[in-house]
């Protein structure tokens, strides 16, 4: 029975790890598309202006979300009332939340001395509304492993927006056209929850659920927000300090990074807390469990963020024009941090599985202070130095997740060196061949074709040569995909 239970949640675990790449990789491709066409049509300084506000749009998000998404993915032994109570809560608090926030409008945009920001944010802020109305019927999706019907919501509400967000960009809307693309894809999300999860909530309110997780989520929310905080700090000091134009290139650096971080950490988180909560009650199952998960997670990441950053020059001169020269090097810079994001995203799952927000609310929250410490003490260093010092701190701090991580399920860290060590040598060490093997090319479209294509091949090529056991299990899973379709 043991044995059936095993392969069962490996079947499981492989099918959502399938839909988890696929989507990301969709998702990221589309993103990549629709990214370089506004980027092409529009200027820092309307990047800039859309990008003041990323930091209040996200901390309302952890707010009207309130840590119960994730709360309801850990209780065992769920109801109908537990999803609805979490609906009603949500809602009638994105409500409050968006009322607050249109009449601090006025506030906002004197703060960052941009008055198009008064009726700029108090659109954008609409999505906060569908986001958390869609919390729940997301709940019933994520528990019920159904990566494929999310994988097909995302990329519908990518195309859908980001079609539109193309489509006003071109006629002249400007910052517009940004606006109403992180609307739009909000509202296709929502629809979209409700349409796979068959899940309806019912005029019958009981907050006894929301009661009963708050001990749980309170944590998880403090722990967001401030790691929000700690995620757009430098834009909102260089949307204070700097011109509007500088912040537009920051926005545009941590755009690329993020979408190619996300596609790893988007392939693994949405299926890692699930896994990982099934097989909580054996530690020694679970020890395997999340090793296999850190593995999977280096081999995508360490060759995704070091290939980004080694073709991070042609990338941008090609795709988006030199216009946007000057986020080449922060875009370098932060690829090195990027890389180490996705594992952070395992440790976090696994803490949280355990059940210890507290641990997984103060590490976040010490890690916060001293990003924020640092990055102010370099300010008088200019911009770059303030993003290498944010990007070393959040490489430094994963040792300090490691060390929970060995104290809670046994995970020494000798074996986190073991697991990860290799794919970061393997990755650093492709990258640098293939950068000075292919320098003397001096046409840059090809340039960066030749390292892409050559950088895959040989990365590849390594984990065969090495028989590597994640790189193995990837190509079987793919010939029986194959086999079963034919």
């Amino acid at each position: 029975m043991e044995n059936n239970d095993n392969q069962s949640l490996k079947q499981k675990t492989a099918q959502g790890l399938f839909w988890g790449v696929l989507s990301s990789g969709g998702m990221q491709l589309l993103n990549l598309i629709i990214g370089i066409f506004l980027a092409r049509l529009l200027s820092p300084e309307e990047y800039g202006i859309v990008g003041l506000l990323a930091i209040f749009s996200l901390i309302a998000g952890n707010l009207q979300e309130s840590g119960f998404g994730v709360a309801l993915i850990n209780v065992k032994n769920i109801t109908h009332n537990d999803y609805n109570s979490v609906f009603w809560f949500n809602t009638l608090s994105s409500l409050a939340l968006y009322l607050i926030l249109f009449l601090c409008a006025p506030l906002i945009a004197a703060f960052f001395h941009q008055p198009c920001l008064t009726s700029l944010s108090r659109f954008i802020f609409l999505g906060l509304i569908f986001a958390a109305v869609g919390i729940s019927p997301n709940a019933v999706l994520v528990r019920s492993l159904k990566m494929k019907e999310k994988a097909i919501i995302s990329l519908s509400a990518l195309v859908v927006s980001g079609t539109v967000g193309v489509t006003m960009a071109f006629k002249g809307f400007s910052y517009w056209s940004l606006a109403t693309q992180q609307v739009l894809y909000n509202v296709v999300i929502c629809i979209g929850r409700y349409s796979f999860a068959h899940w309806w909530p019912s005029l019958k309110v009981d907050f006894t659920p929301v009661k009963r997780m708050f001990m749980f989520s309170y944590k998880v929310l403090i722990t967001a927000i401030m790691s929000t905080i700690s995620n757009n700090v430098l834009t909102v000091i260089f949307g204070r300090l700097f011109p509007v134009a500088a912040v537009g290139n920051y926005s545009q650096a941590n755009k690329w990074n993020t979408m190619a971080s996300s596609l790893v950490t988007g392939s693994v988180s949405q299926i890692t807390q699930p896994v990982l909560v099934r097989v909580i009650d054996d530690k020694e199952r679970l020890r395997r469990v999340f090793g296999k998960m850190l593995r999977f997670t280096a081999f995508l990441a360490f060759p995704a963020m070091f290939g980004l950053a080694a073709v991070a020059n042609e990338f941008i001169l090609v795709a988006i024009e030199d216009k946007w020269i000057n986020s080449i090097p922060l875009l370098q810079i932060l690829c090195i941090g990027g890389a180490f994001l996705p594992l952070y995203a395992v440790y976090q799952n696994l803490l949280l599985s355990l059940g210890k927000s507290d641990i997984y609310m103060w590490l976040n929250l010490a890690q916060i202070f001293i990003v924020i410490a640092a990055v102010l003490a370099c300010h008088s260093l200019g911009f770059t130095a303030m993003v290498i010092a944010f990007t070393v701190i959040n490489v430094v701090w994963l040792f300090a997740w490691q060390w929970f991580a060995s104290r809670l399920i046994g995970y020494r860290l000798v074996s986190m060196l073991r697991d990860l060590l290799p794919f970061m040598l393997i990755s650093l060490a492709v990258m640098a061949i293939t950068y000075f093997a292919t320098s003397f090319i001096s046409n840059l479209k090809l340039l960066l074709v030749a390292r892409v294509i050559m950088a895959a091949a040989l990365y590849a090529l390594t984990m065969k040569l090495a028989h590597a056991r994640i790189f193995e299990e990837c190509i079987e899973f793919i010939r029986s995909r194959n086999r079963k379709n034919n």
